[in-house]
């Protein structure tokens, strides 16, 4: 919660009003692709990572942070592009740009136990 409610809260409205400007001259399919891939491509392995990281600092187990969490990141993340690009799709193109915060946290919040979960999925 503390992460969420600093690190992300900062950093992802501001990283979707970042989208909103780069492609607010695109029309149509091309627009609705490019905040999509835009979404998914902030939420890489690199922040499935961080997250985990995050997750290891916060249950004390210092131990467990090696290089392996980007692996089970780079996996993490591939597997879970579909589901991604659909919650990012509604995200990015349905929700008015005051509410994909909230919109983005819920499906944070889902993926969080996912990604909790991927350790033990893809070690």
């Amino acid at each position: 919660m503390f992460i969420g409610a600093t690190f992300y809260a900062f950093e992802i409205p501001n990283y979707f009003d970042w989208i909103v400007k780069t492609t607010q001259f695109r029309k149509g399919a091309k627009a609705t692709l490019s905040k999509t891939i835009l979404a998914i491509a902030y939420f890489n392995p690199l922040w499935v990572a961080r997250h985990l990281l995050f997750i290891k600092l916060f249950s004390g187990q210092f131990e467990a942070i090696d290089f392996n969490l980007l692996e089970i990141a780079f996996w993490s993340f591939l597997v879970n592009i579909p589901i991604s690009f659909m919650a990012n799709y509604i995200i990015q193109n349905r929700f008015q740009l005051k509410w994909r915060f909230l919109g983005s946290a819920a499906f944070s919040a889902l993926m969080a136990i996912y990604y909790a979960l991927s350790e033990t999925i893809f070690s």
